[in-house]
């Protein structure tokens, strides 16, 4: 499977699908947005929620993809270094991640909130209103991207598509455990913790590793 996504311009297809899953079971506004929606108004509510946040998602990949795919025309070589710079980015959030503080962990659940709001609206406007998200992926599109072999639009709908699904199935996990996972994160501060040092390591780790690579 790896020489099929290869030919369409996308390395490192199995790290990349592992890299996404780590970034979403970051503890954050998404997560809570889906509990909570679960948690009141059951699974048609969770799933609401879910379409909501891959749709905000969908927007900011879209501009992601527009400014790395023009960087990508103008200079290769540029192009080159601004993977090397997504990798220490990388390894910068996962510093953040390793040495934040438990109170820093708890701000994640008061950006969701918005009264009278749909389900959907919800997890839309909480992603959109993240403006650290689309630089993220601006940082994390080049890491994949082989320039020899890139189809251009192809190449970022796929990756697209990479990314949703697995924000889908992380979505429905959430979304099937519900109010108990809701009340396990919200009374054991200690697994969100824990859980963003671990991803934390990960990060930091990765980002290593594709600057040797």
């Amino acid at each position: 499977m790896s020489a099929l996504f290869h030919t369409l311009g996308i390395t490192d297809v199995w790290q990349l699908i592992v890299a996404t899953m780590v970034f979403l079971m970051l503890p954050g506004a998404g997560t809570f947005c889906i509990l909570g929606s679960a948690g009141r108004h059951g699974v048609r509510g969770g799933y609401a929620s879910v379409f909501g946040i891959m749709s905000g998602d969908a927007v900011l990949m879209f501009l992601a993809a527009i400014g790395v795919a023009a960087l990508l025309t103008a200079n290769p070589m540029v192009f080159k270094g601004v993977q090397y710079l997504g990798a220490a980015y990388l390894a910068y959030l996962g510093c953040k991640l390793l040495f934040a503080k438990n109170s820093d962990n708890d701000n994640a659940s008061a950006a969701v909130g918005f009264a009278g709001a749909g389900n959907f609206s919800r997890g839309f406007l909480v992603t959109l209103i993240n403006p650290k998200a689309i630089v993220f992926y601006m940082a994390f599109f080049p890491l994949f991207i082989d320039p020899a072999t890139q189809r251009g639009s192809l190449t970022f709908l796929t990756m697209a598509a990479i990314i949703s699904s697995c924000a889908l199935f992380y979505g429905s996990l959430l979304v099937l455990l519900g109010n108990t996972a809701a009340k396990r994160l919200g009374h054991n501060r200690r697994i969100a913790a824990f859980a963003s040092k671990a991803a934390g390591i990960f990060l930091i780790g990765f980002g290593i590793k594709l600057t040797t690579n």
